[in-house]
């Protein structure tokens, strides 16, 4: 079996990419159709539509991960591979015209961004199921259970991709997707020791990872974000305005209400941590 690499952008897995060596190493690309958007290298932008073979206008994600995974590569000296499912618009956009948002119990933002596009491609370019490096810390042990959890009784975990779609008609298929592994939780790798592992080195990294907008994360930090992404937050937030039946990505509280919140106090960035990033690049 083929070993891959799962890398999300963030130091941990970019971690695993550098002391692991896999096979493959494979990044799943959050895209938006939204050109308030836009990604503001154009070179960038082109260097990245040559990867994923589809346009790109921007990220919800950190604009940084994009610097990430080209320094990442430079720094391991083996191609990264870039995979990119349907926009974030697209996955949202239903056929009466509305938007329907997903939420804490039903987080298909995750599945057809990251899960799906790397699915599809393991589909298309292995014979079978890899071994797949999952960036879990050793102090994450819940975390690997509950994917472990998932396996079939051969060991892998499914998913449920598209595999034809001749003649406008779509042909699904469940198919075993990999047989995820754990190294920094078999060799007892804490984040002190990845924080300390790329202290110095020529690979930059986003303050925090997955979309800056994410409703996982806290109401205080949904706040910073509208501060430094005032472009993208507007994004998440007129999903709200769109959405069907008036729904919100959190319960109580809009995105337009809590740009308009004034803190008692400035939030400095180490207040918070990858637990408020949602979990989502993994």
């Amino acid at each position: 079996m083929k070993t891959v690499n799962s890398l999300s952008g963030g130091k941990t897995s970019s971690y695993i990419a550098a002391n692991y060596p896999a096979d493959y190493d494979v990044f799943a690309l959050v895209r938006t159709d939204d050109k308030n958007c836009l990604f503001p290298d154009k070179k960038l932008r082109q260097m990245v539509e040559d990867r994923i073979q589809k346009p790109f206008i921007g990220t919800l994600e950190d604009d940084v991960i994009i610097h990430t995974i080209f320094d990442l590569e430079q720094f391991i000296g083996r191609e990264i591979t870039w995979v990119s499912g349907k926009t974030f618009d697209e996955i949202l956009l239903k056929k009466n015209g509305k938007t329907f948002l997903p939420s804490y119990l039903r987080r298909f933002c995750t599945t057809e961004m990251k899960l799906v596009p790397m699915a599809e491609w393991v589909y298309k370019n292995l014979d079978e199921a890899p071994f797949m490096r999952i960036g879990f810390r050793s102090n994450e042990q819940e975390r690997a259970s509950r994917m472990i959890s998932r396996k079939n009784d051969n060991g892998f975990i499914e998913m449920k991709i598209v595999v034809d779609n001749k003649n406008g008609r779509n042909k699904w298929k469940t198919i075993n997707y990999c047989a995820p592994e754990f190294p920094l939780i078999s060799d007892g790798v804490f984040k002190d020791n990845v924080e300390e592992f790329w202290k110095g080195k020529p690979v930059r990294f986003a303050w925090m990872n997955n979309c800056v907008g994410c409703f996982h994360k806290e109401n205080a930090l949904l706040k910073k974000m509208w501060v430094k992404h005032p472009n993208k937050l507007e994004w998440f937030a007129k999903k709200e305005r769109e959405s069907i039946n008036g729904a919100t990505w959190k319960e109580l509280v809009t995105y337009d209400q809590i740009n308009q919140w004034k803190p008692l106090m400035e939030l400095f960035e180490e207040e918070f941590n990858e637990c408020d990033s949602g979990y989502c690049g993994l």
